[in-house]
C-alpha cells in the first residue's frame, strides 16, 4: 500500500499542492482525475522522486520514505510512466528496456518472457530503435519499462494522450491484468474520462492543489464524479 499524507510542494514561491492525502492499495487502480494544471503530473512527480515536496509524508507498506530521489523510490519499489514516455529514441527496444535494470540487483537483470506476452508488439520490434515507432508502441514500450524494475507502485501518467483507439484498449486490457494479478497498486493519472472511469477501483480528485474528492467506485456515480472532474 502507498500512503501520502499532508503533501505539500511548491515550484520556486508558488505552490502547487496543498496537504494532499491519498491512498493506493494494492490490487486496485487509484485513479488522479481533474483539469488540466490542478497539480496531478506534480503529485506524481513527487511521489516517484522526480521533484522535492516541501512537507508531508510517503509511505510504502509501512516504511517512511524520506524525500527520495528518483533512482531511490525506483528501488523502493515505485516505477513512473512519465507524459510523454521519454523513451530513448536511438535506442533499440531492447536496449531501452535494458535500461530498467539499474534499480535491480545484478541477478535480476533480464527481461522476462511476461513483457512480451503483455506486449507482442515489442518482441516483434525487439531490434527496432524507439524512435522508429509509433505513439502507441512507445506507450507500450515505456510502460514495460516501468515493469522491468519489478514495482510494487505503478504511476502512470496520461498513459492514452496522442494514441489511437486500438491500442488504447491494449493498454487497458494490460492495466486491468496487472490490478487482477494483485502484486501492484496502480496510480492512474488521466484526462480520458470514459478510460479512468471504467478501470478504476478509486477516485482522487484535484482542484488547485487540493484534494476535493476521494471515493471509491461503488460510492460515486459517474455523473457526478464527471461533474466533479469538469470543474
Amino acid at each position: 500500500m502507498l500512503t501520502v499524507s499532508d503533501l505539500t510542494l511548491h515550484y520556486g514561491q508558488s505552490q502547487i499542492l496543498h496537504g494532499v492525502n491519498l491512498t493506493a492499495q494494492t490490487g486496485r487502480i487509484t485513479a488522479v482525475m481533474g483539469t488540466n494544471g490542478v497539480g496531478k503530473t506534480s503529485l506524481l512527480k513527487a511521489i516517484a522522486g522526480r521533484h522535492p515536496y516541501t512537507s508531508g509524508t510517503i509511505t510504502l507498506n509501512g516504511a517512511r520514505l524520506d524525500h527520495p530521489g528518483a533512482f531511490q523510490a525506483a528501488q523502493a519499489g515505485i516505477a513512473y510512466v512519465p507524459q510523454g514516455r521519454e523513451i530513448f529514441p536511438l535506442m533499440t527496444v531492447e536496449e531501452n528496456l535494458e535500461t530498467g535494470f539499474s534499480c535491480l540487483p545484478p541477478g535480476e537483470r533480464g527481461i522476462p518472457d511476461r513483457i512480451f506476452d503483455l506486449f507482442p508488439v515489442l518482441a516483434e520490434m525487439k531490434h527496432r530503435r524507439g524512435g522508429d515507432l509509433s505513439g502507441g508502441q512507445q506507450q507500450q514500450l515505456a510502460i514495460a519499462r516501468a515493469l522491468i524494475t519489478r514495482p510494487r507502485v505503478l504511476l502512470l501518467d496520461e498513459p492514452t494522450e496522442g494514441i489511437q483507439p486500438n491500442i488504447i484498449q491494449q493498454i487497458g486490457r494490460v492495466i486491468a491484468q496487472l490490478r487482477e494479478e494483485g502484486e501492484m497498486a496502480i496510480v492512474l493519472v488521466e484526462q480520458f474520462f470514459d478510460f479512468a472511469f471504467d478501470l478504476a477501483d478509486r477516485f482522487v480528485a484535484l482542484d488547485r492543489g487540493s484534494v476535493v474528492l476521494s471515493e471509491t467506485k461503488a460510492n460515486i456515480s459517474r455523473q457526478d464524479l464527471l461533474e466533479k472532474v469538469s470543474i
